[in-house]
């Protein structure tokens, strides 16, 4: 990563902007800070950031908000910086379009690595790619075929359409609404039993250890996310 990545800090701590500068500007980052709603909708509007870090505890409106307005004129990537922890407010924020939420307190480290993940999801040139890889498994879109390791696997066409969707955005949590909505349609979103059923089908023909998966993994009351290796 370059200087050239921008991204705005939104939080009206001065103690984190602060620990979140240091952190990202040594990572090589560069950044700017907003302290209010308002501050961070000018800010996504007229400056046009890489990335949003973003708290939910804003003093002018809720955090949530501002994920609502932006998402009307921009497809930034939105990563959630609270101290909320629960599974309501998570949900809610994702549904809206954040890309992943971080809980307060927090490694550097790990905040890196969410912010990577988030940047490669948001890359034009990887938008549309018909042949998928990651952690061994090999998705072939346009001839729907699936291999593990050079094994062909014989999915049927939920799971392949299920996998496609969490390999597609590998790294980001996915709610459950947003997987029964994309896989089922919208007169499904609430059926979670579709979804914990067909999870454990695919789990069963893609994990080493069914009981300990590595590839699929469970965000609890939130969704699923595909595994993804840091470099």
């Amino acid at each position: 990563m370059t200087a050239d990545i921008r991204i705005l800090i939104v939080d009206d701590e001065p103690q984190i902007q602060r620990f979140l500068k240091l952190g990202l500007e040594a990572g090589g980052f560069a950044v700017s800070a907003a302290a209010t709603a308002a501050e961070a909708i000018k800010a996504i509007a007229q400056s046009a950031p890489d990335l949003v870090l973003l708290d939910l505890g804003l003093p002018d409106l809720d955090g949530k908000d501002v994920i609502r307005q932006a998402r009307a004129f921009s497809q930034v990537p939105i990563i959630i910086v609270s101290a909320r922890d629960r599974e309501s407010e998570k949900i809610e924020a994702l549904d809206l379009g954040a890309d992943d939420y971080v809980n307060k307190p927090f490694g550097i480290g790990e905040l890196l690595a969410r912010i990577r993940t988030a940047l490669r999801h948001h890359n034009p040139a990887g938008k549309s790619l018909p042949v998928l890889n990651h952690n061994g498994i090999t998705l072939d879109v346009p001839n729907h075929r699936v291999t593990k390791n050079g094994t062909v696997l014989k999915l049927t066409p939920k799971e392949f359409d299920l996998l496609a969707l969490l390999m597609r955005n590998a790294g980001r949590v996915l709610t459950h609404r947003q997987i029964l909505t994309a896989v089922w349609g919208p007169a499904h979103a609430e059926d979670m039993q579709y979804l914990r059923v067909l999870v454990g089908q695919l789990r069963g023909k893609l994990e080493d250890d069914h009981a300990n998966p590595r590839l699929i993994q469970t965000e609890p009351g939130i969704g699923y996310r595909i595994a993804v290796e840091e470099s």
